[in-house]
């Protein structure tokens, strides 16, 4: 038996609790993880309050992130004491989640913790870390070097955004930061910040083009925002397109593509190759410094996720939510 966030529907609204559960109710898979540590994601907060149909079957654990240790394997691709780290992959949302002490998963689709991180910092990192990175990635395989000019940065404020800008700043590039929370300020600045930029002036309707300024951007907002980041970005520059946490929408013209030749890139990390998963997260042991990755989460445990994703989806957390789980 192992303790679980536990999610069940009734007359169409979400039910969340703490439940015990036999490791016989897992799903099929060649890898048991006793998990560690997770970690409480906007989509997680979602899918605990009903509040958006992110879950696709019910009942579900929660949980986009995991990391831990391999209890068995029977294609004999682990061995018991491994530690393992899974992010995305659909799970918390069509199978069995992170938010529980063990896991049964596809071992194909977990990744050894690099030296230098644990459980918890792992965690700490999680999805919006990996997907930072593979933002910064996309900006540099597009030909966006340090001294091609500033890279903006939108939703700072979040777990994204966060990450995006120390990631940024450790790779030698200048940092503007848009945030709608003016008390973030100082920690994005101690992120590598250079600037701070108040969300308003991005949210807004903006034209179809701005004065050049980005060389980079890195979105997790969408919508008028990231029209508005796109319309200011610089001939050639590259726009990295990660999230929607202002709307799905693009509210944007074809101006900035036809008269700038700007690119906009989509970066997904639920669905990202499974053999290119090491490097990526190899270098962001390389590139965050652990008082980073610390200044980055606050820890919860279990017991307390599901009031956490309420604070969560109120705007009331800053950067990241780490679940003790044991």
């Amino acid at each position: 038996m192992f303790k679980a966030i536990w999610l069940e529907q009734s007359a169409g609204r979400t039910e969340a609790t703490l439940k015990e559960i036999d490791t016989a109710a897992l799903p099929e898979g060649d890898t048991l993880v006793r998990v560690r540590w997770s970690s409480l994601n906007y989509k997680d907060g979602l899918a605990i309050t009903g509040k958006s149909p992110v879950v696709r079957k019910f009942p579900m654990i929660p949980g986009i992130d995991f990391a831990g240790e391999v209890e068995s394997c029977t294609s004999g691709a682990w061995r018991p004491g491994d530690q393992v780290v899974l992010t995305g992959w659909g799970h918390g949302e069509a199978t069995f989640g992170g938010l529980a002490q063990m896991a049964r998963v596809d071992g194909g689709k977990l990744v050894r913790l690099p030296p230098g991180l644990d459980a918890r910092a792992a965690m700490s990192i999680g999805t919006a870390g990996f997907t930072a990175m593979l933002c910064v990635m996309a900006l540099e395989a597009h030909g966006v070097t340090p001294d091609a000019g500033e890279v903006l940065v939108t939703g700072a404020g979040g777990g994204v955004g966060g990450f995006a800008v120390a990631l940024l700043a450790s790779a030698g590039f200048k940092v503007a930061a848009v945030t709608g929370r003016a008390p973030e300020g100082d920690r994005l600045r101690q992120l590598g910040a250079g600037e701070i930029l108040q969300r308003d002036q991005f949210s807004q309707p903006g034209r179809p083009l701005a004065k050049e300024r980005w060389a980079g951007v890195v979105d997790s907002v969408g919508s008028h925002t990231l029209a508005n980041a796109c319309a200011a970005t610089r001939y050639g520059g590259v726009v990295a397109a990660c999230g929607l946490a202002q709307g799905m929408d693009f509210p944007a013209t074809v101006a900035p593509f036809i008269l700038r030749g700007i690119t906009l890139v989509g970066v997904d990390s639920v669905s990202y190759p499974a053999a290119k998963r090491a490097a990526v997260w190899e270098r962001l042991a390389r590139s965050l410094a652990p008082e980073v990755i610390g200044a980055m989460a606050e820890a919860v445990p279990l017991e307390r996720a599901i009031r956490a994703a309420d604070d969560l989806l109120g705007g009331k957390v800053s950067g990241r939510l780490v679940v003790n789980v044991d």
